[in-house]
């Protein structure tokens, strides 16, 4: 009797498939949306007025110009709470903008929900990293929060993207130097692993 319902269930089942209503119940299950597909980054950094913003739109310039907004979500905070709603600083923006980038972000301060919001949450150094894994809601969220330094693919001896804000024009040009280093080391990485995952 067993196999008798075992075979009955498989020819039913192969018929079934094959049906317009089989294909029409397809269409009701919920799917992957384009949102769920994409990489999730949050940038880090102090204030939220000077790195984390300019990281935030170099790596939004260069997926732009690879053709790969569908696949990113990009956005910044800071650690404080001094600046929440200002742009960044105008020594940034300025800088940002000789290199034909556009820093807007309005600056925010960083919440537990975007532990879980993020798959990736890229500090500057290493008082940021300390920081922010002093807020992760459980040891299971640590392995969200990484150094920028790491993606550095031309700077291999530079350990951290220095904070610029008491600096010279010289240090803003490095900080986006160093940015636009990463930011195309972020993007072949993330590639990387979507390449292999397939």
């Amino acid at each position: 009797m067993i196999h008798f319902w075992s075979f009955f269930f498989v020819i039913n089942t192969f018929f079934f498939q094959n049906s317009v209503i089989w294909k029409t119940f397809l269409l009701t299950l919920p799917t992957k949306t384009d949102n769920d597909m994409k990489e999730k980054i949050l940038f880090v950094c102090l204030g939220n007025i000077c790195r984390s913003p300019a990281a935030d739109g170099i790596l939004k310039a260069q997926v732009r110009e690879r053709g790969l907004d569908h696949l990113f979500e990009i956005d910044s905070c800071g650690i404080g709470s001094w600046h929440i709603g200002q742009l960044p600083d105008s020594r940034m923006r300025r800088h940002g903008h000789d290199h034909g980038y556009r820093f807007d972000h309005r600056a925010r301060q960083i919440s537990k929900d975007d532990f879980t919001r993020f798959d990736r949450i890229i500090v500057m150094d290493n008082d940021n990293y300390r920081a922010v894994s002093s807020l992760a809601p459980d040891k299971s969220y640590m392995g969200k929060v990484e150094m920028i330094a790491r993606y550095l693919r031309h700077h291999k001896g530079q350990t951290t993207v220095p904070d610029p804000y008491y600096g010279n024009d010289r240090d803003f040009e490095f900080v986006i130097e160093l940015l636009e280093d990463a930011c195309e080391g972020i993007i072949d990485d993330i590639l990387t692993k979507q390449t292999i995952r397939q």
